[in-house]
């Protein structure tokens, strides 16, 4: 066999020994679409199958993770909101595809838009009362029109990523001069009279995902470390989240424990991930509407966490993840035709009536705005009913409306007992049915999962 030939074949099989096997199967599990993936193991590689999953809106039930060596093996059991299997084949496809391409190195983000012909800015500073209306002023009036945006808050901290194009061209915005005027005039607003140092406003060239970005500025503006401005009435009982050392086999275990939502795994394992942790093993599990997620992490060095400062400091970055997307607030949904100044005149009537938005996301589908906010009053409480109607009547009654979170369908599944949360009481290994404990004891680790 010639030289040529015989770097052909080992360079298939490489591919092969690097391309993870992916199995979709709806037989195994009576309520839920059973997605396995077995992968070479690489940092990031959970990230990404997460972000697979949760890009396209499915709830994940159940995970399984374990790495064996230099091999990766998760096992999700997924449905739709709904609660319902995976039945349609164009998103079976969908799937395999894209943990294919992840583990490639493709650059893949699962997202419907494509920003490749706008600009995007990054923003970040202290957050107050009808901010958000005046970046949207400052953007039409330089002639801008947002394409795409999301924007969350969390303790007092804003930190947005919009995506514009010139309002006349529909091109992306190249003029350099432009450019500067831009990031000039939002740091001005960002500051206002008492963030003159925090304000940060960019143009970003990098292609990241929007939510995992959004998370890397408000892990880099620390806003895991500050303190809310204004006292929110929380709708949800927070996040519980315990880090200990396993000494013997030297892993730190994580616990989180919240209510159940879309992307909650998402978060968690992306704030771990660009923390420089390494999931070696994991299990997820909802129980009613509660979401209890265990983590065995190292260090990439194959250190597990060595103070009490580091670990104070993970528990404190996780709790913010979780709470960072809570939707706090009344959810009002615009759909419009879209215009120069709509996000501008929509968000100042927000403020004028005295609504504070402390969410958002804009998009845009063939010149039709299709807007999310997520809004309290200027106290951070629930935002009166009388004033939310008289809000809709200014808008349009046909154009923004009420919605209510549409809430997870979750099955009952026969012998599935409560005591599975009990991990989050302090013993580290005592989760019952944790199937983490059976991929230690199969690996050889531990000597008994029962």
């Amino acid at each position: 066999m010639e030289w040529s030939a015989c770097v052909d074949e080992y360079e298939k099989l490489v591919i092969r020994m690097t391309t993870p096997r992916v199995v979709i199967d709806n037989a195994v599990c009576p309520t839920s679409t059973v997605v396995k993936v077995d992968s070479a193991r690489k940092h990031g590689i959970l990230l990404e199958a997460v972000q697979v999953l949760t890009d396209l809106n499915l709830s994940i039930k159940k995970a399984y993770v374990s790495a064996d060596g230099r091999w990766f093996m998760d096992v999700f059991h997924v449905t739709d909101l709904n609660g319902n299997k995976l039945t349609d084949e164009s998103v079976i496809n969908y799937i395999e595809q894209s943990l294919a391409l992840q583990s490639l190195g493709s650059v893949h983000y699962g997202q419907p838009n494509d920003f490749s012909g706008s600009t995007a800015l990054e923003l970040t500073g202290t957050d107050r009362i009808g901010l958000l209306s005046e970046v949207f002023a400052v953007l039409s009036d330089l002639q801008c029109s947002v394409a795409d945006a999301k924007v969350w808050t969390h303790n007092g901290r804003i930190a947005s990523l919009i995506h514009v194009k010139d309002s006349n061209s529909g091109a992306r915005i190249e003029d350099v001069q432009l450019i500067s005027v831009i990031e000039a005039r939002l740091r001005n607003v960002l500051k206002g009279d008492n963030d003159i140092r925090s304000a940060k406003t960019s143009v970003s060239m990098a292609v990241t995902h929007t939510e995992r970005r959004l998370h890397q500025m408000m892990f880099a503006d620390r806003d895991y470390e500050r303190k809310p401005i204004l006292e929110s009435v929380p709708t949800n009982s927070p996040a519980l989240v315990t880090v200990q050392n396993w000494v013997e086999r030297g892993y730190s275990v994580v616990n989180v424990q919240a209510k159940d939502r879309t992307k909650l795994l998402f978060d968690v394992v992306c704030t771990l991930t660009d923390m420089g942790y390494i999931v070696f093993h994991a299990t997820v599990n909802t129980i009613g509407d509660r979401g209890y997620l265990e983590f065995y992490i190292r260090h990439q060095d194959g250190t597990p966490i060595s103070s009490e400062a580091e670990r104070q400091r993970v528990i404190l970055c996780l709790e913010a993840a979780v709470k960072r997307r809570a939707s706090e607030g009344v959810r009002l949904e615009l759909s419009t035709s879209d215009r120069q100044g709509l996000l501008a005149d929509v968000t100042r009537t927000f403020r004028e009536n005295g609504l504070n938005v402390t969410r958002a996301e804009v998009s845009t589908m063939k010149e039709t705005a299709q807007n999310v906010f997520y809004v309290t009053d200027v106290m951070g409480k629930p935002a009166d009913g009388k004033i939310i109607e008289s809000v809709r009547e200014k808008i349009g009654l046909s154009y923004l409306r009420v919605k209510e979170l549409p809430s997870l369908v979750y099955h009952k599944e026969g012998g599935e007992r409560d005591e599975q949360a009990v991990g989050m009481a302090g013993t580290v290994l005592l989760s019952l049915g944790s199937m983490v404990r059976k991929n230690l004891y199969n690996l050889g680790l531990i000597r008994s999962y029962s």
